[in-house]
């Protein structure tokens, strides 16, 4: 017998978690619960979660904590992770979306947004994990390890260094940067970086968007400012390449 998919909501409101928690096993999931992030990275060791719900402001270790201690996690690094919030903030939505989040939803949470949400993140992490399994069987394994200057990326362990420096990355920016680096001095669309950070097509305009952000969290983390040519080039209408400074 198939074991059902299994839920970890982290939500250091009771009332909250049993709201969600229930339509969810209404719906035949296996709901785990933390009250913090702490409680929740155990509840990942000890189980394996298919899709994580996590609320932002919660106490030891709040969502956004939480999100980067998973994406770090190699063993982690598919689960979809939702935010649960009731901050409404523009800068809030943004800084989680800047993050790498899959969605956020904001309290309170009707059962039908909360059951599409899950439903459409484990549906793509499937579709995710599909592509990346009949991509291995029919291409072999891309390099594992790639060195572009001080760049190193242990693509097996999720891992990228500058230099000596490890350097924390969120899911999409490790992405990113793996793509740029595979590539060295190849120009890539916005598009096509899109459709490998984000898994869906988009317009220039739209991949244009979602990427800035991104691409300027990634240069933050390599510890290159705005008035700086290094590493991630933008060639104007055209998309963005690796390039290594002398």
């Amino acid at each position: 017998m198939q074991s059902p998919t299994s839920i970890l909501v982290v939500d250091d409101e009771p009332d909250l978690v049993e709201n969600i928690s229930l339509p969810l096993e209404i719906e035949g999931f296996q709901v785990y619960t933390a009250p913090d992030g702490l409680q929740a990275l155990q509840v990942l060791k000890a189980h394996t979660v298919s899709l994580i719900l996590a609320d932002i402001a919660m106490p030891n270790m709040n969502g956004y904590q939480l999100y980067e201690k998973v994406r770090e996690n190699p063993k982690w690094i598919t689960i979809p992770f939702i935010f649960l919030s009731a901050r409404t903030m523009d800068t809030d939505i943004h800084y989680g979306k800047e993050l790498g989040v899959d969605d956020y939803l904001t309290k309170p949470i009707r059962g039908p947004d909360l059951l599409a949400a899950v439903r459409g993140k484990l549906r793509r992490a499937e579709q995710i994990i599909t592509t990346m399994d009949q991509y291995n069987f029919s291409k072999g394994k891309p390099q594992k390890e790639l060195h572009v200057g001080p760049i190193h990326i242990d693509s097996d362990q999720h891992r990228a260094w500058l230099d000596e420096e490890e350097l924390r990355l969120s899911a999409r920016e490790f992405v990113l940067l793996e793509e740029l680096t595979r590539v060295q001095g190849k120009v890539m669309s916005p598009q096509e970086i899109i459709e490998i950070t984000h898994e869906f097509k988009a317009d220039y305009i739209e991949a244009g968007n979602l990427l800035r952000p991104l691409i300027l969290s990634l240069r933050r983390k390599l510890g290159i400012t705005s008035d700086q040519i290094g590493y991630i080039e933008n060639v104007r209408g055209v998309g963005y390449r690796l390039i290594v400074p002398d």
